[in-house]
């Protein structure tokens, strides 16, 4: 199981592609699609020859065509970088220039998230089923994918084998057989190929990944390496003195977990830092793929803080734990956040049971064709409120009809806690609820959720910012399925204090997906990285990888949009990314990015409303919080912003969870020029302002040190209340503006007495 990668440039080991599939690709598919494109049928000898040059190939008329799809990407680079006598040829036509990436310029690395972009045609589950229909293919219809016979296995000796697995979302694919993986345009690509030259199946190495550099090659070889090293430096729980075995499980907190269980899943010990070894086993051979380190130390709480290590990095590290010891006939599984609770759960009950790579916090959809066979799948991911709502997410992309969930609470804890305090397992698994539910419910039904959160009230509040603690005093906590409506004036820094504010949420573990339709997402990331450093990377250039590498592994995205953006395509983009990446928190900056795409006929009020409503759906239907920044409306620089001063502010502030206004003193530079102010929290009601100190050479925002500020906490105000302020506003400026027009008139009678 292993992450799908783009089109690569293959290196000068990888010249295997030109087995079964490589000629029809080469001489139907790639020579057709470019005669199609270019209209120029002396292509087809110039690819035949191998002479023509891909930077030629590249011209600015075929770059705005419908581009490659990666499978025929990777045939014309093979062919072209295969040539005999020496060097591949566009090394030799590029002159010494060409290897200055590699001999005197910092080589950039190739596998960092990606930002999201949403396709130009996103394909639907009808547009799968209509061409497997007009191709003849049969399917069965599963419960988050289309499920076909491989196409990379030959079909005479398992005809009724349907391992190859389509995603209804994404159209991603994957064979079990083999695991070969790609989108759906390369399986389109394959099916049309092997319709062509009337084959019965296609080579697995046709869809081969390939490295994009030496230099990636020899890091991913580093990594298996240093796989095997540590694997064969641990040591199984068997071979160990029971004393120590003892030792290690007290440590842990798992002394119910037998030692045989241990050894059944293949866990080890790494004693030079006393580490649990969890070994990923994937591929057709099932050989070890990767290792994730567990180490536990005591909190000043006495409880137990764990800490893990992947190996390959988190990015790259696709598995569930105890897969490898799954029956083709199980049909009914139990998916926990944790390896110590699939322990747990197996020797306990004896069911199948697995664990998410990266606990609660994300499902890949990669790994959803690995549980399309159980008919339940049983979701006890913890024994806390995140983890609880985590299940009910995840339920959406499993299938609800199929998933049952365990309900977090006092009696229902977490699997190995459960089993440490003697609890019936079995039992509390039998007693999980399903996932689907009705429009309508009764306070039976919600009983154990209400007091669930009675009994969770700070998980309950949301996840706590580390870098802002007076925040955490008035809205107690982020939280999903809220929508957050932030303002403040032109060249405050609302960009800025925004990015901390969630950067400070994303080293949390929070997936944050960035929509900066204002400024460019490499300045963004700029601003973020030295937020993230808390110095100036231009002074310390030499720590720049150190801290870029640390960076990489924060579960943050950003959307490819810059300007003027139509709502629809950033919603689309929007869902895309909560699906794949399991994204919690989506801001969008700025609002008025989105309005200029719409029918200029229309109010742009009535627009901006609209607007406002289909992110407010959204964060609930998702359960992803959205902060949205808002223009203000233009005010005079010696008076402070309020509510009412939210562009459009009626539809803004009625929706909103919270209202968050950075305020600034124009025309005062002592340290408390900036303040946060909150005036609105739909969580428990409590609004109030803070002061922010802006430190330049880190770009960040700090509370000053008590003493010189005191929090000033506006109490929260009543409908009825705000109305009759409105009213009571409104009379005075009426009669302020009265007087105005007497003292005006008598001056005017003044005049003329005095004229006369």
């Amino acid at each position: 199981m292993k992450a799908h990668h783009k089109a690569r440039v293959p290196s000068e080991h990888g010249g295997k592609l030109g087995q079964i599939g490589l000629k029809s690709l080469m001489t139907f598919h790639v020579v057709c699609r470019l005669n199609a494109l270019t209209r120029q049928p002396m292509w087809r000898n110039l690819l035949l020859r191998g002479s023509a040059c891909l930077m030629q190939a590249a011209a600015p008329k075929f770059l705005h065509q419908r581009p490659f799809s990666s499978i025929c990407l990777r045939a014309l680079t093979q062919r072209l970088h295969h040539r005999p006598g020496g060097a591949p040829w566009f090394q030799r036509h590029q002159g010494p220039a060409f290897f200055l990436t590699h001999k005197g310029v910092r080589d950039y690395k190739k596998d960092a998230k990606p930002t999201i972009e949403f396709p130009l045609s996103p394909v639907t589950v009808t547009d799968i089923k209509q061409y497997l229909r007009s191709k003849d293919i049969p399917f069965h219809d599963g419960y988050s994918c289309l499920h076909i016979p491989s196409i990379f296995v030959d079909p005479s000796p398992r005809k009724d084998s349907y391992s190859l697995f389509i995603d209804k979302t994404t159209g991603q694919f994957l064979c079990k057989d083999t695991l070969v993986e790609g989108s759906w345009e390369d399986l389109q690509d394959c099916l049309e190929v092997m319709q062509k030259d009337e084959q019965d199946f296609l080579s697995p190495r046709v869809l081969q990944d390939y490295p994009e550099s030496l230099e990636e090659q020899e890091q991913r070889d580093r990594e298996l390496r240093e796989v095997q090293g540590i694997w064969s430096s641990s040591v199984p729980f068997p071979d160990l003195p029971d004393d120590e075995v003892q030792l290690i499980k007290t440590m842990f907190q798992i002394t119910k977990i037998s030692t045989a269980t241990l050894k059944k899943f293949g866990v080890r010990l790494f004693k030079p830092t006393k580490s649990l070894v969890f070994p990923w086993f994937g591929g057709p051979d099932s050989s070890l793929k990767g290792i994730k380190l567990l180490s536990a130390q005591m909190t000043s709480s006495d409880a137990v803080a764990y800490n893990e290590a992947t190996v390959p990095k988190s990015s790259s590290y696709y598995n569930l734990f105890g897969l490898s010891l799954v029956n083709r006939m199980d049909h009914e599984v139990v998916v926990t956040g944790h390896e110590l609770d699939t322990l747990a759960v197996s020797q306990a009950t004896g069911l199948p049971s697995v664990a998410l790579p990266r606990g609660v916090s994300c499902l890949p959809p990669v790994l959803l064709p690995y549980l399309e066979q159980f008919k339940r799948v049983t979701l006890w991911l913890g024994g806390d409120v995140r983890s609880w709502e985590a299940s009910k997410i995840f339920s959406r992309k499993l299938g609800l009809r199929r998933c049952t969930l365990v309900r977090p609470g006092e009696y229902q804890p977490c699997p190995v806690e459960a089993l440490a305090q003697g609890k019936n397992l079995g039992r509390i698994i039998k007693a999980s609820i399903p996932a689907a539910h009705k429009s309508i419910v009764s306070f039976k039904q919600l009983r154990e959720d209400v007091y669930g959160e009675l009994v969770n009230t700070d998980q309950v509040a949301g996840v706590k910012w580390k870098r802002f603690p007076e925040l955490n005093r008035i809205l107690k906590g982020h939280r999903k399925g809220e929508l957050t409506v932030f303002t403040g004036p032109t060249g405050s820094g609302k960009t800025t204090f925004i990015s901390e504010l969630a950067l400070d949420l994303s080293m949390q573990g929070v997936n944050t997906l960035w929509g900066s339709f204002e400024i460019n997402n490499v300045r963004l990331a700029k601003i973020m990285l030295t937020q993230f450093a808390m110095q100036r990377l231009e002074e310390n250039l030499e720590q720049y990888d150190f801290w870029a590498d640390k960076f990489e592994e924060l579960p943050l995205y950003f959307m490819t949009f810059h300007g003027q953006q139509n709502i629809k395509t950033v919603l689309d983009t929007m869902q895309h990314a909560v699906y794949l990446y399991d994204i919690n928190h989506v801001i969008i900056d700025n609002l008025q990015f989105m309005m200029g795409q719409e029918n200029l006929s229309v109010d742009k009020f009535a627009v901006q409303d609209h607007i406002i409503g289909v992110f407010r759906k959204f964060a609930t239907n998702s359960s992803c919080h959205v902060t949205l920044i808002i223009h203000p409306r233009k005010e005079e620089d010696d008076k402070e912003l309020q509510t009412a001063s939210i562009f459009g502010s009626a539809k803004a502030s009625q929706e909103a969870d919270n209202v968050l206004i950075l305020q600034e003193k124009k025309l005062v530079t002592c340290p408390g020029r900036r303040s946060l102010q909150v005036t609105k929290n739909r969580f428990d009601g409590d609004v109030g302002i803070f002061p922010l100190e802006f430190i330049k050479s880190s770009l960040t925002f700090s509370a000053p040190t008590k003493g010189k500020h005191k929090l000033r906490k506006v109490p929260a105000k009543s409908e009825n209340e705000e109305e009759e302020e409105d009213a009571l506003g409104d009379a005075a400026a009426a009669s302020k503006e009265d007087g105005k027009k007497k003292e005006e008139k008598a001056e005017k009678v003044t005049k003329t007495r005095k004229n006369k």
